[in-house]
Protein backbone atom coordinates (compact mmCIF):
# COMPACT_ATOMS: atom_id res chain seq x y z
CA UNK A 1 0.00 0.00 0.00
CA UNK A 2 0.89 3.69 -0.55
CA UNK A 3 -0.41 6.78 0.48
CA UNK A 4 -1.43 9.72 -1.10
CA UNK A 5 -2.89 13.23 -0.50
CA UNK A 6 -6.76 13.00 -2.27
CA UNK A 7 -9.81 15.25 -2.48
CA UNK A 8 -13.36 13.63 -2.77
CA UNK A 9 -15.25 17.02 -2.69
CA UNK A 10 -13.96 20.80 -3.87
CA UNK A 11 -13.41 23.65 -1.29
CA UNK A 12 -10.64 25.17 1.29
CA UNK A 13 -7.42 23.56 2.36
CA UNK A 14 -9.34 21.32 4.84
CA UNK A 15 -10.55 19.00 1.99
CA UNK A 16 -7.37 17.25 1.50
CA UNK A 17 -7.23 14.02 3.26
CA UNK A 18 -4.46 11.78 3.27
CA UNK A 19 -5.34 8.49 2.82
CA UNK A 20 -4.01 4.76 2.05
CA UNK A 21 -4.66 3.63 -1.10
CA UNK A 22 -3.15 0.65 -3.23
CA UNK A 23 0.22 1.17 -4.95
CA UNK A 24 -0.46 1.11 -8.84
CA UNK A 25 1.71 -1.77 -10.91
CA UNK A 26 3.20 -0.27 -14.57
CA UNK A 27 1.25 -1.39 -17.44
CA UNK A 28 2.99 -1.01 -20.85
CA UNK A 29 5.09 2.28 -21.73
CA UNK A 30 4.56 3.06 -17.57
CA UNK A 31 6.44 3.22 -14.70
CA UNK A 32 6.24 3.19 -11.17
CA UNK A 33 8.14 5.96 -9.26
CA UNK A 34 8.91 6.00 -5.60
CA UNK A 35 8.90 10.06 -4.54
CA UNK A 36 11.38 11.95 -2.94
CA UNK A 37 10.04 15.43 -3.41
CA UNK A 38 6.74 16.89 -4.86
CA UNK A 39 6.11 20.43 -6.11
CA UNK A 40 3.63 22.90 -4.59
CA UNK A 41 2.53 25.02 -7.93
CA UNK A 42 -0.59 27.50 -7.85
CA UNK A 43 -2.48 25.36 -10.24
CA UNK A 44 -2.86 22.90 -7.35
CA UNK A 45 -5.29 25.21 -5.75
CA UNK A 46 -7.47 25.43 -9.05
CA UNK A 47 -7.53 21.52 -8.91
CA UNK A 48 -8.87 21.97 -5.28
CA UNK A 49 -10.91 24.60 -5.78
CA UNK A 50 -12.50 23.58 -8.53
CA UNK A 51 -11.57 26.40 -10.56
CA UNK A 52 -9.81 23.44 -13.07
CA UNK A 53 -11.92 20.68 -13.23
CA UNK A 54 -10.52 16.79 -12.20
CA UNK A 55 -12.97 13.89 -11.67
CA UNK A 56 -13.80 13.01 -8.06
CA UNK A 57 -11.86 11.46 -6.28
CA UNK A 58 -8.78 12.98 -7.32
CA UNK A 59 -4.94 12.60 -6.12
CA UNK A 60 -3.60 16.22 -6.74
CA UNK A 61 -0.06 16.90 -7.93
CA UNK A 62 1.62 18.17 -11.04
CA UNK A 63 5.43 17.18 -10.77
CA UNK A 64 7.60 15.39 -8.62
CA UNK A 65 10.99 13.57 -8.52
CA UNK A 66 12.29 10.51 -7.18
CA UNK A 67 13.53 7.02 -8.21
CA UNK A 68 12.18 4.48 -10.82
CA UNK A 69 10.73 0.97 -8.88
CA UNK A 70 9.25 -1.12 -11.59
CA UNK A 71 8.57 -0.17 -15.56
CA UNK A 72 6.18 -2.12 -17.92
CA UNK A 73 6.37 -3.76 -21.33
CA UNK A 74 7.99 -1.19 -24.29
CA UNK A 75 9.57 1.34 -21.77
CA UNK A 76 13.10 1.46 -23.15
CA UNK A 77 14.08 5.47 -21.73
CA UNK A 78 14.28 4.63 -18.19
CA UNK A 79 15.09 1.11 -16.04
CA UNK A 80 14.93 0.51 -12.33
CA UNK A 81 16.96 2.80 -10.25
CA UNK A 82 17.48 6.18 -12.58
CA UNK A 83 16.53 8.92 -10.47
CA UNK A 84 14.06 10.64 -12.68
CA UNK A 85 11.38 14.07 -12.65
CA UNK A 86 8.54 14.60 -14.58
CA UNK A 87 6.07 17.74 -14.74
CA UNK A 88 2.59 17.93 -15.94
CA UNK A 89 -0.39 16.12 -16.68
CA UNK A 90 -2.12 13.71 -15.13
CA UNK A 91 -2.92 14.71 -11.75
CA UNK A 92 -1.07 12.53 -8.67
CA UNK A 93 1.77 13.61 -7.73
CA UNK A 94 0.70 13.87 -4.10
CA UNK A 95 1.56 10.19 -3.78
CA UNK A 96 4.39 8.07 -2.07
CA UNK A 97 3.99 6.32 -5.17
CA UNK A 98 2.88 6.44 -8.69
CA UNK A 99 2.29 5.01 -12.04
CA UNK A 100 2.83 7.48 -14.91
CA UNK A 101 3.46 7.33 -19.17
CA UNK A 102 7.40 6.78 -19.16
CA UNK A 103 7.82 9.15 -21.69
CA UNK A 104 6.84 11.48 -19.47
CA UNK A 105 10.20 11.15 -17.54
CA UNK A 106 13.48 12.60 -17.67
CA UNK A 107 16.34 11.05 -15.90
CA UNK A 108 18.29 13.91 -13.90
CA UNK A 109 21.75 14.69 -14.43
CA UNK A 110 24.51 14.52 -11.44
CA UNK A 111 24.41 17.91 -9.49
CA UNK A 112 20.57 18.15 -9.52
CA UNK A 113 19.35 16.52 -6.71
CA UNK A 114 15.94 15.10 -6.24
CA UNK A 115 14.91 17.98 -3.94
CA UNK A 116 15.92 20.73 -6.09
CA UNK A 117 14.04 18.82 -9.21
CA UNK A 118 10.94 18.44 -7.71
CA UNK A 119 10.68 21.87 -7.12
CA UNK A 120 11.68 23.50 -10.36
CA UNK A 121 10.14 21.14 -13.42
CA UNK A 122 6.72 22.32 -13.82
CA UNK A 123 8.25 25.59 -12.99
CA UNK A 124 11.36 25.63 -14.79
CA UNK A 125 10.07 24.48 -17.84
CA UNK A 126 6.98 26.99 -17.99
CA UNK A 127 9.70 29.24 -17.68
CA UNK A 128 11.51 27.99 -20.63
CA UNK A 129 8.35 28.09 -23.18
CA UNK A 130 7.75 31.48 -21.99
CA UNK A 131 10.61 33.16 -22.74
CA UNK A 132 11.82 30.64 -25.59
CA UNK A 133 8.67 30.04 -27.74
CA UNK A 134 5.75 31.99 -26.67
CA UNK A 135 7.74 35.09 -26.40
CA UNK A 136 11.46 35.13 -27.98
CA UNK A 137 13.37 37.12 -25.63
CA UNK A 138 16.22 38.89 -26.98
CA UNK A 139 19.26 40.63 -25.15
CA UNK A 140 18.22 44.20 -25.02
CA UNK A 141 14.96 44.16 -24.37
CA UNK A 142 13.06 45.00 -21.08
CA UNK A 143 10.34 43.33 -20.13
CA UNK A 144 7.27 43.01 -17.15
CA UNK A 145 7.15 40.09 -14.73
CA UNK A 146 4.41 40.03 -12.12
CA UNK A 147 5.17 38.01 -8.91
CA UNK A 148 8.68 37.91 -10.19
CA UNK A 149 9.63 36.75 -6.02
CA UNK A 150 7.70 33.20 -6.27
CA UNK A 151 8.53 30.51 -8.28
CA UNK A 152 8.02 31.12 -12.03
CA UNK A 153 9.25 34.14 -11.15
CA UNK A 154 12.13 34.27 -10.17
CA UNK A 155 12.96 31.60 -12.93
CA UNK A 156 11.97 33.99 -15.42
CA UNK A 157 14.11 36.88 -13.73
CA UNK A 158 17.05 34.73 -13.85
CA UNK A 159 17.09 33.50 -16.72
CA UNK A 160 15.53 36.59 -18.79
CA UNK A 161 19.07 38.68 -17.04
CA UNK A 162 21.16 35.26 -18.55
CA UNK A 163 19.50 35.76 -21.89
CA UNK A 164 20.58 39.57 -21.58
CA UNK A 165 17.03 41.31 -21.02
CA UNK A 166 16.43 43.85 -18.73
CA UNK A 167 13.57 42.45 -16.22
CA UNK A 168 11.35 44.67 -14.69
CA UNK A 169 9.71 42.86 -11.50
CA UNK A 170 6.06 43.55 -9.83
CA UNK A 171 5.79 42.38 -6.37
CA UNK A 172 3.84 42.68 -3.56
CA UNK A 173 6.02 43.86 -0.46
CA UNK A 174 9.88 45.50 0.23
CA UNK A 175 10.89 41.94 1.61
CA UNK A 176 9.93 40.29 -1.89
CA UNK A 177 11.22 43.47 -3.38
CA UNK A 178 14.66 42.71 -2.25
CA UNK A 179 14.31 38.74 -3.35
CA UNK A 180 13.25 39.38 -6.43
CA UNK A 181 16.50 42.29 -7.18
CA UNK A 182 18.81 39.43 -5.63
CA UNK A 183 17.58 36.87 -8.49
CA UNK A 184 17.83 38.65 -11.62
CA UNK A 185 15.14 42.15 -11.56
CA UNK A 186 17.32 45.29 -12.55
CA UNK A 187 13.94 47.00 -11.55
CA UNK A 188 11.02 46.32 -8.96
CA UNK A 189 7.98 47.99 -8.38
CA UNK A 190 6.27 46.88 -5.42
CA UNK A 191 2.12 46.76 -6.30
CA UNK A 192 0.11 47.95 -9.09
CA UNK A 193 -1.53 50.76 -8.29
CA UNK A 194 0.55 53.18 -10.65
CA UNK A 195 2.14 50.33 -12.14
CA UNK A 196 1.98 51.85 -16.66
CA UNK A 197 3.07 55.18 -14.83
CA UNK A 198 6.05 53.42 -13.16
CA UNK A 199 7.08 51.53 -16.20
CA UNK A 200 6.98 54.49 -18.20
CA UNK A 201 8.85 56.12 -16.31
CA UNK A 202 11.40 53.12 -15.98
CA UNK A 203 11.51 52.78 -19.72
CA UNK A 204 11.52 56.12 -20.49
CA UNK A 205 7.93 56.24 -22.27
CA UNK A 206 8.93 53.28 -24.56
CA UNK A 207 7.02 50.89 -22.44
CA UNK A 208 7.56 46.92 -22.90
CA UNK A 209 7.48 44.81 -25.19
CA UNK A 210 6.18 41.83 -23.39
CA UNK A 211 4.77 41.30 -19.83
CA UNK A 212 4.57 37.82 -18.35
CA UNK A 213 1.21 38.10 -16.07
CA UNK A 214 0.56 35.24 -13.91
CA UNK A 215 -2.05 37.50 -11.27
CA UNK A 216 -4.56 37.42 -12.89
CA UNK A 217 -8.00 39.51 -12.44
CA UNK A 218 -6.43 42.22 -10.11
CA UNK A 219 -3.86 43.11 -12.57
CA UNK A 220 -4.41 42.27 -16.22
CA UNK A 221 -5.73 45.80 -16.65
CA UNK A 222 -2.22 47.59 -15.10
CA UNK A 223 -0.83 44.94 -17.77
CA UNK A 224 -2.15 45.86 -20.89
CA UNK A 225 -1.03 49.52 -19.87
CA UNK A 226 2.50 49.17 -19.53
CA UNK A 227 2.67 47.39 -23.46
CA UNK A 228 4.90 49.43 -25.93
CA UNK A 229 2.17 49.10 -29.32
CA UNK A 230 1.88 45.47 -30.63
CA UNK A 231 3.13 44.86 -27.23
CA UNK A 232 2.31 40.96 -26.20
CA UNK A 233 0.35 40.14 -22.92
CA UNK A 234 1.18 36.65 -21.73
CA UNK A 235 -1.43 35.58 -19.10
CA UNK A 236 -0.59 32.49 -17.83
CA UNK A 237 -2.09 32.32 -14.25
CA UNK A 238 -4.84 33.80 -11.99
CA UNK A 239 -3.58 33.89 -8.64
CA UNK A 240 -5.95 36.58 -8.01
CA UNK A 241 -8.74 35.07 -9.70
CA UNK A 242 -10.16 34.66 -13.49
CA UNK A 243 -9.98 37.60 -15.99
CA UNK A 244 -13.60 38.57 -16.06
CA UNK A 245 -14.66 39.34 -20.05
CA UNK A 246 -13.34 42.00 -21.46
CA UNK A 247 -14.47 43.82 -25.27
CA UNK A 248 -11.49 42.46 -27.80
CA UNK A 249 -11.59 45.97 -29.05
CA UNK A 250 -9.62 47.01 -25.98
CA UNK A 251 -6.64 45.40 -27.41
CA UNK A 252 -6.91 47.62 -30.41
CA UNK A 253 -7.22 51.11 -28.68
CA UNK A 254 -4.46 49.80 -26.41
CA UNK A 255 -2.47 49.97 -29.55
CA UNK A 256 -3.08 47.24 -31.22
CA UNK A 257 -2.09 45.02 -28.51
CA UNK A 258 -1.78 41.00 -28.86
CA UNK A 259 -2.61 38.70 -25.84
CA UNK A 260 -1.92 34.96 -25.41
CA UNK A 261 -2.95 32.06 -22.51
CA UNK A 262 -0.29 29.81 -22.67
CA UNK A 263 -0.93 26.21 -21.30
CA UNK A 264 1.55 23.68 -19.87
CA UNK A 265 0.13 21.12 -21.73
CA UNK A 266 0.25 22.74 -25.29
CA UNK A 267 3.84 23.51 -25.13
CA UNK A 268 4.88 19.82 -23.37
CA UNK A 269 2.83 17.56 -25.32
CA UNK A 270 5.66 15.48 -26.87
CA UNK A 271 8.52 13.63 -25.50
CA UNK A 272 10.58 15.50 -27.49
CA UNK A 273 9.26 18.82 -26.18
CA UNK A 274 9.74 17.50 -22.62
CA UNK A 275 13.40 16.48 -23.71
CA UNK A 276 14.42 19.96 -25.44
CA UNK A 277 12.77 21.97 -22.44
CA UNK A 278 14.69 19.48 -19.70
CA UNK A 279 18.20 20.16 -21.34
CA UNK A 280 17.80 23.70 -21.10
CA UNK A 281 16.60 24.05 -17.92
CA UNK A 282 19.30 21.49 -16.50
CA UNK A 283 21.70 23.43 -18.32
CA UNK A 284 21.00 26.56 -17.04
CA UNK A 285 20.68 25.04 -13.75
CA UNK A 286 24.20 23.38 -14.37
CA UNK A 287 26.08 26.76 -15.28
CA UNK A 288 24.62 28.63 -12.64
CA UNK A 289 22.92 31.19 -14.52
CA UNK A 290 19.61 29.62 -12.53
CA UNK A 291 19.71 29.48 -9.21
CA UNK A 292 16.54 27.15 -7.87
CA UNK A 293 15.72 28.74 -4.38
CA UNK A 294 13.51 26.03 -2.27
CA UNK A 295 12.71 28.29 0.22
CA UNK A 296 9.69 26.13 1.73
CA UNK A 297 9.33 22.22 2.50
CA UNK A 298 6.33 20.51 4.18
CA UNK A 299 5.71 17.14 5.09
CA UNK A 300 3.78 15.42 2.15
CA UNK A 301 0.84 14.84 4.86
CA UNK A 302 0.65 18.36 5.75
CA UNK A 303 0.18 19.87 1.97
CA UNK A 304 -3.01 21.52 3.83
CA UNK A 305 -0.79 23.49 5.22
CA UNK A 306 1.34 24.33 2.20
CA UNK A 307 -1.89 25.36 0.18
CA UNK A 308 -2.57 27.89 3.08
CA UNK A 309 0.76 29.32 2.98
CA UNK A 310 1.08 29.44 -0.66
CA UNK A 311 -2.49 31.03 -0.97
CA UNK A 312 -1.53 33.69 1.91
CA UNK A 313 1.24 34.99 -0.50
CA UNK A 314 3.83 33.51 2.37
CA UNK A 315 5.83 31.97 0.45
CA UNK A 316 8.79 32.77 -1.77
CA UNK A 317 10.28 30.73 -4.56
CA UNK A 318 9.64 26.86 -4.67
CA UNK A 319 8.14 24.65 -2.31
CA UNK A 320 8.95 21.03 -1.91
CA UNK A 321 6.17 18.38 -0.40
CA UNK A 322 8.15 15.48 1.19
CA UNK A 323 7.06 12.02 1.03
Amino acid sequence: MSKAIRIHAHGGPEVLKWEQVPTPQPGPNEALIRHEAVGLNFIDIYFRTGLYKANLPSTLGMEGAGVVLAVGENVQNVAPGDRVAYAGGPLGAYSTERVINAEKLVKLPEGIDTKTAGAMMLQGLTAYFLLHRTFKVQAGQTILVHAAAGGVGLILCQWAKHLGANVIGVVSSEAKAEIARGNGAAHVIVGHTNLAAEVKQITSGAMVPVVYDSVGKDTFNASLDSLAPLGLMVSFGNASGPIPPFDIATLSTKGSLFLTRPGFSTYMSTAQDISTGSTALFSAVLSGALHISVNQSFPLEDAATAHTALEARKTTGSTVLIP
